[in-house]
């Protein structure tokens, strides 16, 4: 009988190998964690390019949501309406009147919204009203508005205009009413960056595992079925 060799390799030695590949349905290049670190990085520097503007959509959102119900006074907006007698003849045009108006006023014709609203019939006290064509008017800004209001045949055009404090103006910034396409596009970038950071944070979470990624798809699966049935049901 022959003593057992001592160059025999232990039992356990297979099982401390590492694996060639890498996370699950990820290439060998990215199997040492590079991937992971530079989710981490891009988690962190959109996280703090959206903590920049999610301060401003946050503060001023928390006022939206309690413009009716449980109403926060901060924004307020004074107002004042005059009359203004048309010139003879009469702006036949909105972009005439337009143009008159921002004479009067002091504003630029180009940056001025119109509004046509054409006649129509109605009904009022069992008798069939005819209703004639109005023009709508429109300057605004974050800080300011002006609209003014005249219905075809009329002798003179009504104005309103409103000026907001702080408050007022950044509920503006957040509808974005009165700004360009610049500001447009710039708070599109914190929509784009919630759903990059939504998408990095689920990711980051799952440390990329065949599991934990199981768990997340289903998770998200079922969260979007749940939308999709509320958004048929109303």
């Amino acid at each position: 009988m022959h003593a057992p060799s001592d160059t025999l390799p232990p039992l356990t030695a297979g099982r401390n190998r590492k694996p060639n590949g890498g996370y699950l349905f990820l290439p060998r290049r990215l199997s040492r964690g590079a991937f992971l670190k530079w989710l981490r990085r891009t988690h962190a520097w959109i996280g703090l390019w959206g903590a920049m503007l999610g301060l401003l959509f946050g503060a001023t959102g928390i006022l939206l949501n309690h413009r009716a119900v449980m109403k926060i006074p901060a924004a307020k907006l004074e107002q004042q309406q005059i009359q203004l007698t048309l010139p003879d003849p009469r702006p036949a045009t909105p972009e005439a009147l337009a143009e008159w108006l921002g004479q009067q006023l002091r504003f630029e014709p180009q940056s001025a919204r119109i509004m046509r609203e054409p006649g129509n019939s109605v009904i009022w006290n069992g008798n069939e009203v005819r209703q004639p064509p109005r023009w709508q008017i429109s300057v605004r800004s974050p800080q300011r508005f002006l609209q003014a209001e005249y219905w075809q045949g009329n002798a003179f055009v009504t104005v309103k205009r409103g000026e907001g404090n702080l408050f007022s103006v950044l509920i503006n910034l957040h509808k974005g009413a009165g700004m360009g396409v610049g500001w447009v596009l710039l708070a599109d970038t914190l929509a784009g960056g919630l759903i990059v950071l939504s998408l990095t944070g689920t990711l980051l979470w799952t440390r990329l595992h065949g599991r934990r990624l199981a768990a997340a798809g289903l998770a998200l699966g079922s969260l979007s079925l749940a939308m999709g049935f509320a958004w048929q049901a109303l």
